[in-house]
C-alpha cells in the first residue's frame, strides 16, 4: 500500500531545517564557478570541466572514436560484456555520452560496465545544472538523475540501468585509491582483476593542475587492471602521460585535439603486467609485506591470468539457489540479469517463511559518526537498496513513507548529534526536532531523531515473489536438499531432493556447476563450522486505533513501528539470543507494547494487550560482527592446514591463495537487516560468480567473506 503524499510531508519537514552545512563537515563535494555560458569551473582546480567550444563533441571525439567504440561495439554479440575504466567522473558526460552510443549500437543482451574514480563528486543540484546543457542527451540524464547516490560518501556506489544491462560503479576517492580496490589482491602474486578494463577514458582536470593522479602508479595499476589490446584515449598529450603509460606497457600515439587543443593521446596495451609464481615468494613464519592472501580464489583468479598461467575454463552458465528468502531470491535475480539459467530451491510451499516473512519488514542502518566497517557497509548497503526497492514502492509494495529513528536516550541523541556532525545535513538522512519529528510522522513524538526521507517499508514475500518474475528463473517449491556433493570428475554439484510433503518422500537428483547456499541457519546442516548465531524474534499484531492510524512514516528506535496496513500494525521485534522456541509468547507481546509505549507515550492507549491480534516468532541468522557471510566457500580442513603458519606469526609469508570448493557460494547471516543486505550482497555474489568488476570494493569483500572468522581464529591459535 503506497499512502498518497508524503512528499509533502517531507518538503514541509525540510522547510524547517538548516541548509548551512559548516564546510569541515561537509562530504567533499567539488566546489564550482559557473561562466558566462553556464558551463561548471573547478573553484579548487580552476579548470573547466569540458570544452568551452562543445564539451559533448569533445568526449565523442576524445574517448568513443580513439577506443573505436562503434566499430567495436557493433561486431558484439548478445552475451559479450565491455568494461569502460575512467578517470574523473565529473559531470558524467563521457557516462552518459558511452551510454547513449551503447544504446544505438550494441546487440539486446549485451552488458555495459562503467567503472569512474572521482575525489570531489558533485552536489545534486550541481550535476542537474551542469547537465542542462545537453538536451540530446535527456534520456540518459534524467536516468542517472533519479539514481545519483542521494550522499556521495567515499566508497563505490553500484547503479543499474536498462533492466541491468547498463552498470556505473562510481567510485568516491583518490583515483589510485580507488582502483586499486578493483584487484583481487595488493599481494604481488595474485595483482590480478577481477575482470580487466577494455577502454580507459584518462579524463580528469590536466597534469598541471592535477598533478597528484597523473603519477607513475596511476599507470601501473592501468596497466594491472588491463589486458593485451586494451586501448585508452586522453585529451592531454602532456610528456608525463606519455611517458608513464608507454613504460606501463602500453603503445601510445598522438592525434589531432579538439577545439583548441593542438593534440591528443591514444594507444593500447602491448605487455601486460606479470604477477611472479607464488612458488618462487618465501613461505615463512617472518613477517611478510603484505597479509597471506587467503581471501582469494585460485580458481576464479585463473579466469584473466597473466601470460603464462593456466586459464581455467568456463562452465555453463546455470546455477542452483538454496533458499526462498530474501537473500535467495535477490541472488537468484542478480544471476539471471547476467543471462544466467537459475533453478531456486524452496523446502517450503511458499516463499519467504522464515525470517524473511514478516508482513513488513523496514530499510533500516544502524549508521555511525565513526570509521567502521559495519556502519560502513551498512551505509553503502541502504543506499543500494533504496535504488533497487524504488520500482517496488512504484507497484504498491510497500510504502515508501520515510523513516524515523527517534533519539530515545541521551546516549542515542548524542550518537545522532555527532553522526550528522560527521556527514552534515544530508538528502539521505537530516537531524530533525521533536517538533519536526511530530509533523512528519503525524504523532507527538517526545524526541528528535534522524530522518530519513527516502526509506520506508515493504511486504519481503511480495519482494521475493518480483524478483523471481524473470525468464531465467525456475522456481521449485516443496523441496529439501538432503545431500550436497561434489562431482571432482564432472566438476558439478549433486543435490539430493526429498519432497518431505509427498506421501512417499520421493527424491530425485539436480546437478549444476554452481550452488548458492542461501538457507540463514540452516546453513550449518551442511558446513557446521560455519559461525552462525540463531536469535529469536517475535513481532505483534495490533489492531489500530484513529490515534495511532495517523501515523505517516516508520518509527524505530528499541523497536520499530511501521504505518497501519488494513487497520493493523506490525510492531517488534524482542532479540532473544537464548530462546528458540517458535512458539508465541505473551511476555513477548507485552514486550513490543512496552517498548512502544515509551517510545511513543502519546499514543500509549493504542498500544494495549487488549489490541493485540496475532503475531509471529522466526530465528534470525546473524555472526559475531552481525555482517554478512557473502562470497566463496573455502574447504575448511584445507585452509586450516594451508594458513597453519598463522598460529605462530598473524603476518607470516604465506604467498598462495585459497583453496575453495569450486562453484559453492554463500550469502546467509543478514540478521534482521535482511531488507538493506541482501540486494548488495547479491549483486557482490553474481559479480563473483559471473567475473564481473567488484561492486563494492576488495576491502567490503574481505569484511563479508566467508573464511574471515576461521582465519581470525587461526591467528588467535583457537583453530
Amino acid at each position: 500500500m503506497v499512502r498518497p503524499d508524503h512528499a509533502g510531508i517531507r518538503a514541509a519537514a525540510l522547510s524547517h531545517m538548516s541548509t548551512n552545512t559548516p564546510p569541515e563537515h561537509d562530504i567533499s563535494h567539488a566546489r564550482l564557478d559557473w561562466d558566462e555560458q553556464g558551463q561548471p569551473l573547478s573553484s579548487h582546480y580552476q579548470e573547466g570541466y569540458f570544452s568551452r567550444h562543445n564539451g559533448l563533441a569533445e568526449t565523442r571525439h576524445v574517448f568513443l572514436d580513439h577506443n573505436r567504440l562503434a566499430e567495436r561495439w557493433s561486431a558484439l554479440t548478445a552475451d559479450d560484456e565491455f568494461v569502460i575504466g575512467e578517470t574523473g567522473f565529473g559531470t558524467g558526460l563521457n557516462f552518459l555520452a558511452a551510454w547513449h552510443l551503447w544504446r544505438q549500437l550494441a546487440p539486446n543482451g549485451a552488458r555495459l560496465h562503467f567503472l569512474s574514480v572521482e575525489k570531489f563528486p558533485l552536489h545534486p543540484d550541481d550535476l542537474q545544472r551542469a547537465l542542462g546543457l545537453w538536451p540530446e542527451l535527456d534520456n540518459e540524464i534524467e536516468a542517472l538523475l533519479q539514481l545519483y547516490p542521494a550522499m556521495q560518501n567515499p566508497g563505490f556506489h553500484h547503479l543499474k540501468f536498462d533492466q541491468g544491462q547498463v552498470r556505473l560503479t562510481l567510485i568516491i576517492d583518490e583515483a589510485c585509491a580507488g582502483f586499486s580496490q578493483l584487484l583481487l589482491s595488493h599481494h604481488p602474486a595474485w595483482q590480478l582483476p577481477q575482470r580487466p578494463v577494455d577502454a580507459w577514458f584518462l579524463d580528469g582536470f590536466s597534469p598541471a593542475k592535477n598533478p597528484d593522479m597523473w603519477r607513475p602508479e596511476l599507470f601501473e595499476l592501468m596497466q594491472r587492471l588491463s589486458t593485451p589490446g586494451t586501448t585508452l584515449a586522453t585529451f592531454t598529450a602532456a610528456g608525463i602521460v606519455r611517458r608513464g603509460l608507454a613504460t606501463s606497457g602500453f603503445e601510445i600515439y598522438k592525434g589531432n585535439g579538439y577545439g583548441h587543443k593542438r593534440d591528443m593521446v591514444y594507444g593500447h596495451l602491448v605487455q601486460a603486467a606479470e604477477c611472479p609464481a607464488p612458488s618462487t615468494l618465501p613461505h615463512n613464519a617472518f613477517n611478510a609485506a603484505e597479509p597471506a592472501p587467503w581471501y582469494v580464489n585460485r580458481d576464479t583468479a585463473l579466469r584473466y591470468a597473466a601470460p603464462g598461467i593456466e586459464k581455467t575454463q568456463p562452465q555453463p552458465r546455470h546455477a542452483v539457489v538454496i533458499g526462498g528468502g530474501l537473500a535467495g531470491c535477490h541472488s537468484a535475480r542478480a544471476l539471471a540479469e547476467r543471462g544466467w539459467q537459475v533453478t531456486l530451491l524452496e523446502q517450503q510451499p511458499q516463499l519467504a517463511t522464515a525470517a524473511s516473512g514478516n508482513p513488513q519488514g523496514v530499510l533500516y542502518a544502524k549508521l555511525s559518526h565513526r570509521q567502521e566497517t559495519l556502519s560502513d557497509f551498512n551505509l553503502q548497503a541502504l543506499q543500494f537498496a533504496l535504488r533497487s526497492y524504488r520500482d517496488y514502492w512504484a507497484q504498491g509494495i510497500g510504502a515508501n513513507c520515510g523513516v524515523l529513528q527517534l533519539s530515545v536516550d541521551d546516549k542515542t541523541a548524542d550518537l545522532h548529534d555527532k553522526l550528522i556532525a560527521q556527514l552534515g545535513q544530508q538528502e539521505l538522512l537530516q537531524r530533525v526536532s521533536a517538533e519536526q519529528a511530530s509533523h512528519i510522522s503525524g504523532v507527538a513524538c517526545p524526541s528528535g531523531g534522524l530522518w530519513f526521507p527516502s526509506a520506508g517499508w515493504l511486504e519481503p514475500k511480495a519482494v521475493c515473489e518480483q524478483l523471481l518474475a524473470h525468464p531465467g528463473i525456475t522456481r521449485r517449491m516443496c523441496e529439501q536438499v538432503s545431500q550436497l556433493s561434489f562431482d571432482d570428475a564432472q566438476q558439478l554439484w549433486r543435490l539430493q531432493i526429498l519432497h518431505p510433503q509427498s506421501p512417499h518422500q520421493e527424491s530425485r537428483q539436480v546437478e549444476a556447476p554452481v550452488v548458492i547456499i542461501a538457507t540463514a541457519n540452516e546453513a550449518r546442516e551442511f558446513f557446521p563450522q560455519l559461525p552462525l548465531k540463531p536469535i529469536r524474534g517475535q513481532v505483534t499484531y495490533l489492531q489500530a486505533t484513529p490515534g495511532s492510524q495517523r501515523l505517516q512514516t516508520v518509527i524505530c528506535g528499541d523497536g520499530y513501528l511501521p504505518p497501519a496496513v488494513h487497520g493493523q500494525h506490525c510492531l517488534g521485534a524482542t532479540f532473544n539470543p537464548r530462546n528458540l522456541d517458535l512458539t508465541l509468547t505473551e511476555e513477548d507481546h507485552r514486550l513490543n507494547l512496552a517498548t512502544q509505549r515509551q517510545q511513543l507515550p502519546a499514543l500509549a492507549d493504542s498500544f494495549s494487550e487488549q489490541r493485540i491480534c496475532g503475531g509471529r516468532a522466526a530465528l534470525r541468522c546473524t555472526t559475531p560482527d552481525y555482517l554478512p557471510l557473502t562470497g566463496a566457500l573455502p574447504r575448511y580442513d584445507q585452509l586450516l592446514e594451508d594458513y597453519a603458519l598463522l598460529r605462530k606469526n598473524a603476518r607470516a609469508n604465506i604467498p598462495f591463495a585459497g583453496d575453495y570448493w569450486p562453484g559453492l557460494y554463500l550469502n546467509v547471516g543478514h540478521g534482521s537487516r535482511g531488507l538493506v543486505y541482501t540486494p548488495l550482497c547479491a549483486e557482490l555474489l553474481a559479480a563473483q560468480i559471473h567475473g564481473d568488476p567488484s561492486p563494492v570494493g576488495a576491502s567490503v569483500e574481505r569484511a563479508l567473506h566467508p573464511g574471515r572468522f576461521w582465519i581470525r581464529d587461526l591467528t588467535r591459535n583457537k583453530r
